[in-house]
């Protein structure tokens, strides 16, 4: 992590700093190696017997059956992403989608709360680029150049700028540049998304790369006198697919361009001075009330007890926000859907949350550890779903040593499904969950194979037609599966 870096890191959402720690591989082929969480669930204990009863494993199973037999999930998907649409933060679609959602779980019976959110309101205009200046150009034409606002970028005039492109790799060779040779030019920042990463099963730690760039490297542009900062898509998959995401607001425009057209400016750049013509129009309106939906299906033992199941409701507005995070919503709705389908109630209180404006800074989630820190002691467990919905592999687990181990017939019910891995971390396993998570919750995010997420993450392909109804089915099993064992083994995980 470079200087500049470093002093803007305590502002970034905890998503940033989630997704900058090392990260498992996500690909199910992946070799198992001896002593991992990858191998086969260990023989029955004596211990596992007294935790999990014949009967819960039997209800386990019922869970993982239902959930590969029903298409719940999926059509509750595609209200979201098709009917709604897209849900930035403070749009009139995150509005429809809170109020669908706290619907849908009323009718499954949930107590139903709207937690009211402050989010930011930002809204995407107008965006173009051409290069009007460069090596060997042809008289009287340009090249256009395709890219998409960033979260937080200020807009340009609304006739646009014109500017020198200045390509640099990393913060380092920024901060060489120094101010002289910065001020008045539009900053490149040329990270290259590691596709041989994502090919071998770690799309996430490629992005934790490469994601730094575009969430600080408009302020780092813009402290050294920029007028505008522009970074290489970061995604896997070059289809001249811009991927939008979030810019800490600098006070210049901010774009993201495709991975081609990145090449193109440098290798131009290498030959001579290349200009731009820029014209970025979004707006900040004011900040809007929302909500995180907060739906309860209440313990029948140890009500007080809490089991978090959870994705977040808000989206980005290129795409329809299929599988970020739609996905990880609806297996939570089905959660509790399959458990009053087949009349089981859970001993602890199980929780489904939806939450706002993941995107955009968080702000559903603080607003949730305001409320309940002090309440964070009776929250037995969190998991949260939001890495796509590829086929799942198991759980990212941060939690004391002690607590995988109590969760091997869990394990046993999910090899079927294939998703039989506990990895434990160092690191929240999902930005929402991350503060009960630093609390010393048991915290776990699904596990999805991640190969081609990136394709897709935060561009106008993120569409209903990514999701394998199937895939989401497992999911679905992994997440019900873990949540009811969880909710109703005998001894909650220790913390």
């Amino acid at each position: 992590m470079t200087k500049i870096l470093r002093a803007s890191v305590a502002f970034l959402p905890s998503f940033f700093l989630l997704v900058s720690a090392p990260v498992v591989a996500q690909n199910p082929s992946q070799k198992p190696q001896a002593g991992s969480s990858f191998m086969a669930p260990p023989e029955t204990t004596q211990a596992d017997q007294q935790n999990f009863p014949p009967l819960l494993l039997q209800q386990l199973s019922a869970i993982k059956a239902a959930a590969l037999n029903d298409d719940y999930a999926y059509r509750q998907a595609a209200h979201l992403s098709e009917n709604i649409g897209p849900r930035p933060s403070g749009s009139a679609q995150a509005r429809a989608a809170v109020e669908y959602v706290a619907a849908e779980l009323r009718k499954l019976g949930l107590e139903v709360r709207l937690q009211p959110v402050t989010v930011p309101h930002w809204v995407r205009g107008a965006e173009t680029a051409a290069l009007v200046d460069y090596p060997g150009m042809v008289p009287g034409n340009s090249q256009k150049i395709i890219l998409t606002a960033l979260g937080g970028s200020s807009s340009t005039p609304p006739d646009g700028l014109t500017a020198e492109v200045i390509p640099v790799n990393t913060f380092d060779e920024l901060a060489a540049l120094g101010r002289d040779r910065v001020a008045g030019k539009i900053v490149l920042f040329n990270e290259i998304f590691d596709q041989q990463k994502a090919a071998a099963g770690l799309a996430f730690a490629a992005y934790g790369e490469a994601v730094r760039y575009r969430a600080a490297g408009a302020k780092a542009a813009g402290d050294l006198g920029a007028i505008a900062a522009l970074v290489r898509s970061v995604g896997n998959a070059d289809y001249r697919l811009p991927h939008t995401g979030f810019s800490f607001p600098a006070g210049i425009p901010a774009a993201a361009v495709t991975a081609e057209d990145a090449d193109l400016i440098v290798h131009l750049a290498a030959q001579g001075k290349v200009r731009m013509h820029l014209t970025l129009t979004p707006q900040k309106l004011p900040d809007e009330t929302s909500y995180n939906v907060i739906g309860d299906l209440k313990g029948s033992e140890h009500p007080e007890q809490i089991v978090v199941v959870s994705g977040h409701l808000d989206s980005w507005d290129l795409g329809t926000g299929a599988i970020d995070d739609a996905a990880g919503v609806v297996i939570a709705m089905e959660t509790a859907e399959i458990l009053q389908r087949l009349h089981l109630r859970p001993a602890r209180t199980l929780r489904v949350i939806a939450w706002m404006d993941e995107e955009a800074g968080g702000a559903g989630s603080k607003a949730y550890s305001a409320e309940y820190f002090n309440d964070f002691a009776h929250h037995i467990a969190a998991i949260e779903s939001d890495a796509g919905a590829a086929h799942p592999l198991g759980f990212e687990v941060k939690a004391v040593p002690g607590a995988i181990g109590a969760l091997h017939p869990v394990q046993s019910v999910l090899q079927s499904v294939g998703a039989t891995v506990l990895e434990p971390t160092a690191f929240p396993p999902g930005a929402d969950i991350a503060a009960m998570s630093e609390a010393g919750v048991p915290a776990f995010g699904v596990m999805q194979d991640g190969r081609t997420y990136f394709n897709y993450h935060h561009t106008a392909a993120d569409t209903l037609d990514k999701i394998v109804p199937n895939e989401l089915k497992e999911n679905a099993a992994a997440m019900a599966v873990m949540a009811y064992a969880l909710t109703n083994m005998k001894e909650p995980l220790p913390r």
